[in-house]
């Protein structure tokens, strides 16, 4: 059996954790020599599929924390086959609690040297799907030292209403840090090796600091959501455009079964 498709022991505690915190990383889940080849792939391809063009200084506070290329695993055979393994949308599966996972989209995050900090916030908010069965996995395609930029999480945010109108913005960054400090959601940020993988749902609310260091920090992320989600039926124009990009042709209201969304793994 391919390693991306080796089942892989997710302890208890590595569930509790991630029942009570809304984030899990756990450490050593992927083979770091492979992963580092693979990586590769991802970093050239978002290099070359990116559009931005300005420098740094040129841009505003979302443009200075990555560049971003959705979908890679349409690109490249190698990446279509890291992002279907078996896996980790096993894992997924297993901290979702669910029967089965499909595929919502994969997302490449590189933060250039001397990028800045990515703003608080919480994944869901761009996503028009009913159900918060929904998971990013975090995958560092090298080691992410503090100095780099690691995400960050505020532990049990998950349950937390306020803050979830709120996209990547300095306002999010201003509000949802000081509101998870006064209801007592601790922020936990710790460096990744490579081989590392972190989980979070889609509402628990996440950030990641600065690169300050004079190396890119490139990151794969793969978003899975429970294989019987459907489409919300009332969408802001963010989640219009995510629905339109990410499951093209469903209806509200339908299950989110469009080409781009294959199931990935299922117990069945």
């Amino acid at each position: 059996m391919h390693w991306l498709d080796q089942p892989a022991t997710i302890s208890d505690t590595d569930r509790a954790a991630f029942e009570r915190d809304g984030h899990v990383t756990l450490r050593g889940l992927m083979p770091p020599q492979e992963l580092a080849a693979i990586g590769r792939e991802i970093t050239r391809l978002t290099l070359d599929l990116n559009t931005e063009q300005r420098s740094l200084d040129e841009r505003d506070t979302y443009g200075r924390a990555f560049l971003q290329v959705m979908n890679l695993w349409e690109k490249s055979p190698l990446v279509g086959r890291f992002v279907m393994g078996q896996r980790l949308a096993r894992v997924a599966a297993q901290l979702l609690g669910v029967k089965g996972v499909r595929l919502y989209h994969d997302q490449s995050l590189y933060k250039e040297p001397n990028g800045g900090h990515t703003p608080a916030h919480a994944d869901q908010y761009y996503w028009p799907l009913a159900s918060d069965r929904t998971v990013t996995a975090w995958i560092p395609l090298q080691d992410v030292p503090m100095a780099m930029g690691p995400l960050g999480f505020y532990s049990g945010s998950h349950v937390v209403p306020e803050g979830r109108d709120l996209g990547i913005s300095d306002t999010s960054e201003e509000d949802i840090p000081a509101h998870m400090a006064a209801l007592g959601h601790p922020y936990r940020c710790e460096p990744f090796a490579l081989g590392d993988v972190s989980f979070h749902l889609g509402w628990t609310f996440h950030r990641a600091e600065p690169n300050s260091s004079d190396r890119p920090r490139s990151v794969m992320t793969v978003i899975f959501m429970a294989d019987d989600t459907h489409l919300l039926g009332a969408l802001n124009p963010i989640q219009q455009n995510d629905r339109d990009q990410w499951c093209p042709g469903i209806a509200p209201g339908a299950l989110a079964d469009s080409p781009k969304n294959p199931v990935i793994w299922s117990a069945a």
